[in-house]
């Protein structure tokens, strides 16, 4: 509680006009630089106030931006947009090897039937010439005896006609037997 009593009744001596005037000089400026001091404390308080907010909002910001679903999510939507076209791309263009590589796989595999059935007749054809020169010993020998039974017999077949005794240059006459016979007669 206050003492709401006159100084003057409290023994204290009263101000005059000029102190208290003086008084009330000191106590104005006094609260006018507590005043400032106070304005100046709010805009403190205020700058304090408004960096807390914005490290709030940039607390926020650096969470959300850490937080593995919404990068993962930003990172989706990175490559659906800036990657989809270049993916299409590859993807048609995998799809075009893959039936280049089909097709060069048919070709190949009718190359290798063609070489195959190229081998089988070269092969073929060897055994021909292998059976061939297999026989040629025999034949070359049946040649010689068909050569040496036709130069003894030719000549007998010949000459058992008039006109082919007339080639050889033998005459056709008949034997004292009856037997018609081609002679020669050759020194």
């Amino acid at each position: 509680m206050t003492d709401q009593t006159d100084p003057a009744q409290r023994g204290l001596p009263a101000l005059s006009d000029d102190e208290l005037r003086e008084t009330l000089d000191l106590m104005a400026t006094a609260i006018a630089s507590m005043s400032n001091r106070i304005d100046d404390l709010t805009t403190v308080a205020d700058k304090q106030i408004k960096v807390s907010t914005e490290a709030r909002i940039a607390a926020f910001a650096a969470r959300d931006q850490t937080d593995p679903k919404a990068f993962g999510q930003l990172v989706g939507e990175v490559i659906d947009g800036e990657i989809d076209e270049n993916l299409g791309r590859m993807a048609r263009m995998a799809t075009d090897l893959l039936k280049v590589s089909n097709k060069t796989q048919e070709v190949l595999k009718k190359a290798e039937d063609d070489k195959s059935a190229a081998l089988r007749d070269l092969w073929d054809r060897e055994q021909k010439v292998d059976r061939l020169k297999s026989r040629l010993p025999s034949f070359g020998l049946g040649a010689i005896v068909l050569a040496l039974a036709m130069s003894m017999l030719l000549p007998r077949f010949i000459a058992s006609s008039p006109s082919g005794c007339a080639v050889l240059g033998g005459v056709w006459q008949t034997t004292t037997t009856g037997i018609n016979a081609c002679v020669s007669y050759h020194p």
